[in-house]
């Protein structure tokens, strides 16, 4: 720590630039401006899945401290324990418990989570481990083994489901695990006045599946719901679409987005 802060110092006591500069369109800051605060420093993690220094470890293979399930799967609702299990350091979905919620609210953030589905998994179309990931309890990308198991586009693995199919589809073997890297941008409001929708660019498997895709609103099956106002955070959710669809989460991370010149520490 010290050395951070030593070097905050170092670098606002001997920082170069230039205040003769125009003002960069739409900024408060010249051009090259040395006044322009520093970004914060951020440990990145030792390989590309592992958690950076400022993320919230939401599931670290112990237990699920962060997370509740809710009355009627509201988001809303009443809290209660998780009946989903922890086994061999990886989240199982107890089918027809209910889903999996955070207990704390997010807004726009970039969130890493992992998923398997069973090597021996049966069944056709969305009956092959349907679940899903669902930024703000409203906005699903489609979990499902879709590995050459064909169903609706727009509902395969990595879908913003209903609305956007991923634009290829990168899916590894069922028995393997699948990643998504997901960067998200929540829908603003001024009162009941929608000012900026919903965006997301998601990363399955390392490969870009959606690149700032705008939302219509929330998704669901076989509706189109306008966007409605909506908190600035709430909770991330995993669903639970019963017990005919087993699957196990794991190593499972959110960071905050915040706007760009944050106070510097």
């Amino acid at each position: 720590m010290a050395a951070c802060v030593g070097f905050a110092f170092v670098a606002q006591q001997h920082r170069d630039g230039y205040t003769d500069t125009p003002i960069l369109p739409g900024q408060k800051w010249h051009v090259h401006d040395p006044a322009r605060p520093y970004p914060h420093e951020v440990t990145p993690g030792i390989f590309p899945e592992a958690a950076p220094s400022d993320a919230t470890i939401l599931f670290n293979g112990h237990d699920l401290s962060n997370w509740c399930q809710m009355d009627g799967d509201d988001p809303n609702g009443s809290p209660k324990v998780p009946k989903w299990k922890v086994v061999d350091g990886n989240i199982e979905v107890v089918g027809g418990t209910g889903g999996l919620f955070t207990k704390a609210k997010f807004g726009d953030c970039q969130l890493h989570v992992e998923w398997q589905e069973a090597k021996d998994i049966t069944g056709s179309g969305q009956g092959r481990g349907n679940s899903g990931v669902f930024l703000m309890s409203r906005y699903e990308v489609q979990v499902l083994d879709s590995y050459r198991a064909p169903t609706y586009a727009d509902g395969q693995a990595a879908a913003i489901y209903g609305q956007w199919p991923p634009l290829v589809n990168p899916q590894r073997p069922p028995g393997q695990w699948q990643t998504y890297d997901i960067i998200f941008t929540a829908p603003k409001f001024d009162g009941d006045r929608l000012v900026e929708p919903a965006y997301e660019t998601v990363i399955f498997n390392g490969v870009v599946v959606h690149n700032h895709q705008k939302l219509n609103g929330p998704t669901g099956h076989r509706v189109v719901t306008p966007e409605s106002p909506v908190a600035p955070e709430e909770r991330l959710y995993l669903q639970d679409h019963g017990p005919s669809h087993p699957l196990h989460f794991r190593n499972i991370w959110i960071r905050k987005l915040k706007g760009y010149d944050q106070p510097e520490r």
